[in-house]
């Protein structure tokens, strides 16, 4: 996931590069037109809640593919602004900056324009009926959960 705010410098946005904890790699890095795709990348680091990030400065009023580099393997990031085809078969993350970004308070974060909202309907799974919940015992209306007791652990 990407987020974009506005630099000191004009001209120019900070844009973080996330990847989630359940990442397992001993080495991250993030490569792109920005840094003419260099193999070594900009390392992401893990902080402590386990997240992988790095912030870097890049102008504003253009569009930057990048990819990630995963233990040396080439990742894409599908939660970025776009993606587009490469030569080699594969696609390529787009960071969208053409709309400059707009200036906001530091502590305001833009995610990505990937809506949440839409569900992902996988092709070989039957689509989810409205107002039906499924869990590992077999389905139940969404009016029947409210009477469900909580689980306690045992003392």
């Amino acid at each position: 996931m990407i987020y974009k705010r506005p630099s000191a410098r004009p001209g120019f946005a900070l844009v973080t590069f996330e990847l989630p904890s359940c990442v397992w790699a001993d080495r991250v890095a993030v490569t792109g037109t920005f840094n003419n795709w260099d193999d070594a990348g900009i390392p992401l680091v893990q902080s402590r809640d386990g997240v992988w990030r790095a912030t870097i400065e890049l102008p504003t009023g253009q569009r930057h593919e990048f990819r990630y580099m995963i233990d040396g393997r080439w990742q894409t990031d599908y939660h970025a602004d776009g993606f587009t085809n490469n030569e080699y078969g594969s696609h390529n993350s787009v960071v969208d900056l053409a709309d400059s970004v707009r200036s906001a308070t530091v502590t305001e974060r833009q995610p990505s324009k990937v809506a949440d909202s839409q569900p992902i309907v996988v092709p070989h799974l039957a689509s989810p009926r409205e107002g039906v919940v499924r869990g590992f015992s077999g389905e139940r209306s969404a009016a029947g959960i409210s009477r469900m007791r909580p689980r306690v652990a045992a003392a």
